[in-house]
């Protein structure tokens, strides 16, 4: 997938959460809880997401090499309005179960607009800091556009049947989770130590597969699409990334050899 497609694809979803948070926050009661985020309501959905689209908005604007800060509230522009601020979720409180302003949202959907701006403005190739080896801004365009998908279908769990991922950006997801996601995760210190484990993911609506070893401390993204595994996944690319991302059940999935490693990869890869 190109720059060009996956800041299409992070317009389409940054409009398909906003209609959802709208949606669920439209009867004026109490936000209501995501199930797939334990410990969040809408509310707090919009104010993470929000600030993380400013915090890497503030990245790219600036160049920046190194992390900032993001204690540093003034990188998330904050109505300035005490009845806002009033309402506004506050991870110390979680779940921020009030009404929500409409402020909220509308703060939201100016961040995502600027973010996309910026990614087309840029292009890929603009040296910047990531959490990830790979350091520019294609690489936030990618986090992002991923992370927007995953969480416009948790917006949309909180008040009916979410939507699937597209299948393209599905697989995408699927491809960044193992090789990306997945030596990240490996090296903190709460992952579980490796003991040869091979994982496959085969989608089932279209012709990739992801082969996954995790040996001692490397993680190894392998390219026999037929070697021996451990373990293998089957299901549409979707179902593969919202099981990566921890939105759906190994049971949603078609399993063959060891199902009991399923479970077992969130030790390898502890979720953030």
């Amino acid at each position: 997938m190109d720059h060009i497609e996956r800041i299409s694809h992070f317009r389409a979803e940054a409009s398909a959460f906003e209609r959802a948070v709208r949606r669920a926050l439209d009867t004026g009661r109490a936000a209501p809880l995501v199930p797939s985020c334990p410990g969040w309501s809408v509310s707090d959905l919009i104010g993470h997401l929000g600030g993380v689209h400013r915090f890497v908005a503030h990245i790219l604007r600036e160049r920046l090499t190194e992390a900032p800060d993001p204690g540093d509230l003034s990188l998330y522009g904050l109505p300035a309005h005490p009845d806002v601020l009033a309402a506004w979720p506050r991870p110390e409180r979680a779940p921020n179960r009030q009404p929500a302003p409409d402020a909220l949202t509308a703060w939201y959907a100016e961040g995502a607009r600027a973010l996309a701006g910026l990614f087309r403005e840029l292009g890929p190739d603009v040296p910047v800091w990531s959490w990830s080896a790979e350091q520019s801004s294609g690489f936030w365009l990618r986090m992002q556009t991923i992370e927007l998908a995953v969480h416009r279908w948790d917006a949309q769990s909180a008040t009916g049947t979410p939507g699937p991922l597209d299948p393209a950006l599905a697989a995408d997801a699927v491809d960044q989770a193992v090789t990306v996601m997945a030596p990240a995760r490996h090296s903190q210190e709460t992952a579980r130590a490796a003991a040869g484990e091979r994982y496959r993911f085969r989608r089932t609506d279209g012709p990739e597969s992801w082969t996954v070893l995790f040996s001692g401390d490397e993680v190894v993204a392998e390219s026999d699409p037929e070697a021996p595994a451990d373990v293998e996944a089957e299901g549409p690319a979707s179902d593969l990334a919202l099981f990566l991302w921890g939105r759906q059940p190994a049971a949603a999935l078609r399993v063959r050899g060891d199902a009991g490693l399923l479970p077992h990869y969130f030790a390898l890869v502890p979720p953030v």
